[in-house]
């Protein structure tokens, strides 16, 4: 039997970064997440973004697709403001993720692409890559070089900020109304993300991407397969009209449509 070892822990103050991450997660307890799990073909789109120097990104190809697919269904992104009316929008500002470095260790900021529904992605790319680059060229970026350390450090602050940016309309004017975020593409291979929706009422979770085989034209192909889970607040949307934005954006993502040279948006906003 061999000997045991000493049993050795380290005890640190609870990062900061990690307390924004929570309050988000409080802020949307408040919603009644359903869940879609889509797979989709991206063969088309895989090979597009390849044909590219640098190639272009995953995230932004879903960022303007998703946004796309809103700008057509607004139901989905709806949300309910301080008096409990219902707000929609006609323009979409799609909120995701860049993971930058921190004397924290790595830390995923939320960057907002606005208008994203009228971008082209190669625009959406070089956004991503700038904010990446530099986390000061994205306003959440300032914000947490600035003031976010301290503001962690006050008690209610941070769930204060939260609860007003779920119901301001001003507020959702700086935050966006839809969020792409991933939490499985970096694994290796297929698989669902799942996690609980936050203030948006709208939210992609990228998954992993395998090659799988699919029947195409009556005949088996092997095609690059991405997972994606829909996230729709059911307090604002019923299933139908979800159906129909998810059809949509499943459509937009396997025929690649905004990668085409004219892939502005689908419907003229109002």
């Amino acid at each position: 039997m061999a000997a045991e070892r000493p049993r050795r822990v380290e005890v640190r103050s609870f990062p900061s970064n990690r307390r924004l991450v929570i309050a988000a997660m409080r802020a949307g307890r408040s919603k009644m997440p359903m869940y879609g799990l889509v797979d989709v073909d991206i063969t088309t789109a895989n090979r597009l973004l390849a044909g590219y120097d640098p190639p272009l990104s995953l995230t932004a190809f879903v960022v303007a697709s998703v946004a796309r697919a809103a700008a057509a269904h607004p139901a989905v992104h709806a949300y309910r403001n301080w008096r409990g009316q219902l707000v929609t929008h006609r323009h979409v500002d799609v909120g995701t993720m860049v993971e930058i470095s921190t004397p924290q260790g790595p830390f995923a900021i939320p960057h907002l692409l606005r208008d994203a529904d009228i971008r082209e992605v190669p625009d959406l790319t070089a956004e991503l890559r700038r904010v990446k680059r530099d986390p000061s060229a994205s306003s959440s970026g300032r914000w947490l070089e600035r003031a976010g350390p301290a503001a962690t450090r006050i008690p209610g602050v941070i769930p204060a900020m939260y609860a007003v940016m779920a119901r301001s309309v001003t507020a959702r004017q700086r935050i966006g109304t839809v969020a792409v975020t991933a939490v499985g593409m970096f694994a290796g291979g297929g698989g669902f993300g799942i996690t609980s929706l936050s203030l948006m009422s709208l939210e992609i979770i990228v998954g992993g991407i395998s090659q799988r085989p699919r029947v195409i034209d009556g005949q088996v192909a092997v095609c690059d397969v991405l997972d994606l889970t829909i996230a729709i607040d059911h307090n604002v949307v019923d299933g139908a009209p979800a159906a129909r934005f998810a059809a949509e954006f499943r459509e937009l993502l396997e025929s690649a449509a905004v990668l085409s040279p004219h892939s502005g948006a689908v419907q003229t906003r109002g």
